[in-house]
């Protein structure tokens, strides 16, 4: 039984060397392991002209807004236009019951032709008290009080002209026409209603939505930027749906406002557009950019690929041997997609897209072959 005991420790003994020469053996194999490298997405720097926007946050307004209400008394017979229909300049947009000024219309006229009866007797008058008076059977005095009577009933004449250009006037007032083209609005007035001038609200709204006009406002320090663009030509402006990528217009820009707002440092544009496919509707906020220069043959990368540092902007750019280098830069500009990098990069050096959360100077990276991805996880 001793024996048997001896021999176990014996054994045991002499496998503890053996035990610490393996793990000693397994822990200096793995130091002397290579790490494996961090895999990350990359594409060169490219040069390229890139278009400078200055961007702001606009207002669709109608070119011209018009509020249809009535010019005489009267009960509204018919409003031939439907909500929301396009109408063209002269288009019958209501109606007023005129038979009222028809009839006035009926009596100055007819009022016009009895004094122009009396006159034309008069007249005759007149020619004969003349021929009369240079044969001295007629006095002076008679003569010149039937001239008195011809010139009132031609006065009289000239009144009831100008009552039937009036009475005229209202009849007409009694069709209502669309001054501009555009779209109508919902009734604000129904038909049957008695209208009065002096307390009606309006009966419909037109709005001129082609062209269509964008007012939106940038920062008064752009101001002198964009007169310099100005003097150069008309400028190009696109407008941009609440999610600033669904592109909606394109059009020009017309002027920057006669004044800066004082309260906000900014300064109000307006662009036109043609808006022939109903795109922009009044009220709409939109998002204006507005195209005032293009930068050529600059050295761009994705924005992606653009780091936040202590020190400032950087970007990580692979070197030959697939090490990375953190390389700072200035940049000149950027947009959704590109930055354009002023000064630290030359066209064709990789930079980093994705994967910068696990890099260092120094780190190796593996470069995967397929499509960049579209951002950095920084």
């Amino acid at each position: 039984m001793n024996k048997c005991r001896l021999s176990l420790f014996a054994a045991v003994i002499l496998a503890i060397p053996a035990v610490w020469l393996m793990r000693n053996h397994s822990s200096h194999a793995q130091a002397q392991a290579p790490a494996s490298a961090v895999p990350v997405t990359a594409t060169p720097a490219k040069v390229q002209d890139v278009p400078v926007f200055l961007r702001g946050l606009g207002t669709v307004q109608a070119f011209n807004t018009v509020e249809i209400k009535a010019q005489v008394n009267g009960m509204l017979t018919a409003i031939p236009v439907q909500e929301g229909q396009e109408v063209h300049q002269g288009d019958i947009v209501a109606e007023i019951d005129p038979r009222p000024y028809q009839a006035t219309l009926d009596q100055v006229t007819a009022q016009r032709a009895e004094d122009a009866a009396q006159l034309q007797s008069a007249q005759l008058d007149l020619q004969r008290y003349q021929h009369l008076a240079k044969s001295q059977f007629a006095p002076v005095q008679q003569v010149d009080d039937q001239q008195a009577t011809v010139n009132k009933l031609v006065a009289a004449i000239q009144a009831d002209t100008a009552a039937i250009e009036t009475a005229q006037i209202n009849l007409d007032y009694c069709t209502i026409r669309a001054p501009i083209n555009g779209r109508v609005s919902f009734h604000q007035t129904d038909i049957g209603n008695l209208i009065q001038t002096a307390s009606q609200s309006g009966i419909v709204s037109i709005t001129q939505d082609k062209p269509i006009s964008v007012v939106f406002t940038l920062a008064e320090s752009q101001l002198p930027r964009i007169q310099k663009a100005m003097a150069s030509g008309m400028l190009p402006v696109a407008v941009y749906a609440s999610d600033d990528k669904t592109r909606l217009a394109d059009g020009q820009l017309l002027t920057p406002n006669n004044a800066i707002d004082a309260s906000t440092g900014t300064i109000q544009l307006k662009a036109t557009f043609p808006n022939d496919d109903d795109a922009l509707w009044p009220g709409e906020f939109v998002n204006a950019r507005l195209h005032v220069d293009t930068l050529h043959q600059a050295v761009t990368v994705p924005v992606a690929a653009v780091q936040h540092g202590p020190n400032g902007l950087f970007v990580y750019t692979v070197k030959p041997d697939n090490t990375v280098q953190a390389q700072a830069i200035d940049v000149a500009y950027q947009d959704d997609a590109i930055a354009v990098i002023a000064k630290g990069m030359t066209s064709g050096e990789n930079v980093v897209l994705s994967g910068q959360s696990r890099l260092a100077p120094g780190i190796r990276v593996a470069l995967d072959t397929g499509k960049p991805a579209p951002g950095g996880d920084s």
